[in-house]
């Protein structure tokens, strides 16, 4: 059986592949919106936890937590799943698209062969929609691409078991029963609080603005304490993690940017615009420091783009979200 499913291109993948269910089921929904009321965004520098042997940056609240905060503050009923085997994974998601229902699934990037050869890396923690089969193959609805495509029986099985830091293990999601109405503002405010909360509040000074002024000493010692190649390789990881990974900071940004528009209709107050244009500006802070940084790995930095003056836009970076996130609390606060 195959669906008429509202694929629509998203920037990230878990916030568009809410988004796209829950209009599927009768409540058109943005993925700002999605991003917003699931907190997405977030800020964390974890050097102890090491990806390829280099320092975790993460720009956004781990991965299923959005899905699981929209889907619970809108009250939406939902069916989620996980498999030891492939075999039980893939009759289990064939028995739900026979029934008409689209499927949420977790998978690994490395091995969806519509991703070109160069945008596949192990990262474990894309999600997707399938919403039909033709023949063997499955009608997939992945938000980052501008267009369904068809996968491999074989290819998405293997892509739902991939091995490695946030294996799937086949997980797989449907919603199934949505409310008469979905009210939008208490869920709307309660993202606001979260991620004000997280990016303020958190005792841990990896986490939040905090996070983001150490990251910023970090960078600038990392030539003395590194030495000038791994120097390098961090700070390219790091712009990877930023730009090409999960959507990146910048991105975030933007998209938050846009929830809090949105939030300005849903709450009746226009402060959120004034403050969702100054997120937008400090998306583009972070762009900055991204383009300033590739140069330097490239050894093409001009004046004004070594690593202490890219500390000081991350400091900049810090100053501003701290501001903002601190006025976003009290406004947030007195509604």
């Amino acid at each position: 059986m195959t669906l008429v499913f509202p694929h629509r291109q998203t920037a990230h993948c878990e916030s568009g592949v809410i988004a796209n269910l829950a209009t599927y089921h009768g409540f058109p929904m943005s993925e700002a919106m999605a991003f917003g009321i699931g907190g997405g965004l977030f800020f964390g520098y974890l050097p102890f936890i090491r990806i390829n042997g280099l320092p975790l940056t993460t720009f956004r609240t781990t991965p299923g937590s959005i899905f699981n905060r929209v889907t619970k503050r809108l009250g939406i009923g939902v069916e989620r799943s996980s498999f030891k085997h492939e075999g039980p994974a893939m009759a289990e998601l064939d028995r739900q698209l026979a029934r008409g229902i689209p499927v949420g699934m977790q998978t690994g990037v490395y091995w969806l062969p519509y991703f070109p050869p160069a945008l596949r890396f192990h990262f474990n923690a894309h999600n997707l929609v399938a919403y039909g089969k033709r023949g063997s193959d499955y009608l997939i609805s992945d938000p980052v691409l501008g267009e369904p495509v068809l996968c491999a029986a074989e290819d998405l099985a293997r892509a739902r078991f991939a091995q490695g830091a946030l294996a799937p293990k086949g997980k797989m999601y449907c919603i199934t029963s949505v409310p008469k109405q979905l009210d939008l503002a208490p869920a709307v405010r309660q993202g606001i609080r979260e991620v004000c909360r997280f990016m303020l509040s958190v005792p841990f000074p990896l986490i939040g603005t905090r996070g983001i002024r150490y990251l910023a000493n970090q960078v600038e010692r990392w030539p003395a304490k590194l030495g000038d190649r791994r120097a390098i390789l961090y700070l390219g990881n790091l712009i990877r993690m930023q730009e090409e990974i999960g959507t990146g900071g910048g991105g975030f940004r933007f998209i938050f940017a846009a929830f809090l528009q949105e939030a300005a209709e849903v709450l009746g107050d226009k402060r959120f615009l004034e403050l969702s244009q100054r997120m937008t500006a400090i998306g583009d802070l972070w762009r900055e420091f991204a383009v300033a940084g590739a140069r330097h790995c490239k050894g093409r930095s001009g004046e004004g783009e070594n690593f202490g003056d890219l500390a000081q836009i991350l400091r900049r970076c810090a100053e501003q979200e701290h501001a903002l996130f601190s006025e976003l609390s009290t406004v947030v606060r007195e509604r």
